[in-house]
Parts: C-alpha cells; sequence; structure tokens
C-alpha cells in the first residue's frame, strides 16, 4: 500500500481524517494493541469493579428524572 503523502493528508477534511483514522483503529486486533504492564493491570482492575461500579450506578432515565426535577 501506498502511503498518503503530507499534501494528500492536508487536503482531507477534519471529519473525512478522524473518519481514517476510526477506520484505521477498527482495523486492528485486540492482540495488535501493545499494552504496558501498568495498562493491563488498570484494565483487569476496572474489569473487575464493573458490575459492582454497575450495580452502584444510576440510569440514564434516572438521572434525566433528577435532573429534571431540579
Amino acid at each position: 500500500m501506498d502511503a498518503l503523502s503530507h499534501d494528500e493528508l492536508a487536503r482531507l477534511t477534519p471529519p473525512e481524517r478522524l473518519a481514517l483514522i476510526s477506520q484505521l483503529w477498527d482495523s486492528l486486533e485486540a492482540e495488535q494493541l501493545p499494552l504496558t504492564a501498568v495498562q493491563r493491570a488498570e484494565l483487569d482492575r476496572r474489569l473487575e469493579t464493573l458490575d459492582q461500579d454497575r450495580r452502584a450506578g444510576t440510569t440514564w432515565e434516572a438521572l434525566k428524572a433528577e435532573l429534571g426535577r431540579r
């Protein structure tokens, strides 16, 4: 694949560039994304607390209702 030149990239609009970034990111598999040990540990910690955090949270509907009462 030929890389896009700087001029070709500069001609893209910001939304087009963001769409390109999104397509590139989405094309990667999880095992292709390098994580440091610290990043992996943080993700593992968040996964461990996900269910607990979800139970302690509130729904969008409940939040909207609360804000509507204020």
